[in-house]
């Protein structure tokens, strides 16, 4: 697992202070934490989740809203919607530098600013809450005499969780008109509602009215007798778990573009060496080269989850990708006008019997099936020489000699 310090422009135009969580390879998903009210991105909570979603496969990217741990600004400045506001900077922000924010996770409060700020994630895939209020306004019922204060006064100082913070009417107007009922209903995304029933800050019956205003995809998971905070490891744990195996179901494989990437910070495997390793998930693993990471997976309908290229799409695309190179360095060398190659292969189990030119003649063989599309104002013997280039390739010359495979336990 890496953590790395980062921050970024919230809302408001402070910095905010955040914390990237990520695997030491490729993660099956990036996730936006939002902690309670009044915490921080280093809240037990929010801590602990982060590193079970991490062990999990995830990255998750958790941060202090304007005013609270390391970020700037003056929480008596803000209100719920400047929160929505840093929600969406810092799904802006994990999108610009390391990928889509498909999972959005809240915690108290946080969870209604991430119900709240999805319509305004678009690549957001499926959002979870946990003990979130059913409407914003909910958190003033714990301000005491200090509510009246503010109404009264324009603003007050507030004892919440043992420290104090100045609250200002704007906050009371501002949480008391979030439109939270039809956000909920509008949402469109799969959600996750975790609670405890024996929340004693945020009554269960949050849980019921967010759950009965959501349309499906829609789960309702018990949190058993966690308390609001989940402050107990074991609880934040179970809660992880949950978000993960559920997630999972709704969450794309990871795209193309961000399959095969450079992993800033890991190690640096030897020219020459690839290391494959198991991942989460059934048959997928992680397979290493340099310092680039892909995965690979078998397709749904044998028992995989689809996650990444097969093994035999990784053996056909290692041909196409040599063949094309191939194709490449020889046109340059005799300044030929190609400007494309396109290369598309295919694999299949045929009869021995079949194969005229194959010396085997009994059971089955390999048949890998290679067209190669050129362009460019190339005359018919230059597209006939780069034909037989094609199987001179080095990958192509190694599946067709004699090859020795030596396996060995480490």
């Amino acid at each position: 697992m890496t953590s790395l310090k980062v921050e970024f422009p919230g809302s408001l135009g402070h910095l905010l202070a955040a914390r990237l969580d990520k695997p030491n390879t490729l993660p099956r998903a990036w996730a936006v934490f939002a902690h309670c009210f009044t915490c921080s991105k280093d809240s037990k909570a929010a801590a602990y989740i982060s590193r079970a979603l991490v062990e999990a496969g995830f990255g998750v990217l958790r941060f202090d809203f304007t005013g609270l741990g390391g970020s700037g600004g003056d929480f008596a400045n803000t209100h719920f919607s400047s929160n929505v506001g840093d929600l969406v900077a810092a799904a802006d922000w994990l999108r610009s530098e390391h990928g889509t924010p498909a999972l959005l996770i809240g915690h108290s409060l946080g969870g209604a600013a991430v119900l709240a700020a999805a319509h305004r994630i678009a690549d957001a895939r499926a959002v979870v809450t946990l003990g979130a209020p059913f409407e914003p306004a909910h958190v003033t019922r714990h301000f005491g005499g200090g509510l009246a204060l503010i109404e009264s006064n324009g603003e007050a100082r507030v004892t919440l969780s043992g420290r104090e913070f100045t609250l200002r009417r704007e906050f009371l107007d501002d949480v008391a008109s979030q439109p939270q009922a039809e956000r909920i209903h509008a949402l469109h995304r799969p959600l996750l509602v975790l609670h405890a029933p024996s929340d004693t800050i945020v009554g269960v019956d949050n849980a019921r009215r967010i759950f009965e205003q959501a349309l499906h995809p829609k789960s309702f998971v018990s949190l058993d007798d966690a308390d609001h905070l989940l402050n107990s490891q074991s609880d934040a744990t179970y809660a992880a778990g949950l978000i993960a195996a559920w997630a999972k179901r709704y969450l794309p494989a990871p795209a193309p573009s961000s399959e095969v990437a450079s992993t800033p910070g890991a190690e640096s495997l030897p020219v020459g060496v690839v290391r494959v390793s198991d991942r989460s998930g059934n048959f997928a693993v992680n397979v290493e080269a340099g310092r680039h990471t892909l995965v690979s997976d078998e397709p749904v309908g044998v028992g995989g989850d689809d996650l990444g290229l097969g093994p035999y799409d990784l053996l056909l695309g290692a041909l196409g990708a040599c063949t094309a190179m191939t194709l490449r360095l020889y046109a340059r060398h005799k300044k030929w006008p190609l400007e494309d190659v396109r290369v598309t292969l295919t694999h299949a189990k045929i009869h021995a019997a079949d194969c005229a030119e194959c010396e085997t003649k009994e059971g089955k063989i390999d048949r890998i099936g290679r067209t190669v599309e050129l362009a460019g104002p190339l005359d018919e013997p230059q597209r006939a020489r780069l034909l037989e280039i094609a199987d001179k390739c080095p990958v192509h010359r190694t599946l067709t000699s004699e090859v020795e495979i030596q396996t060995r336990l480490s």
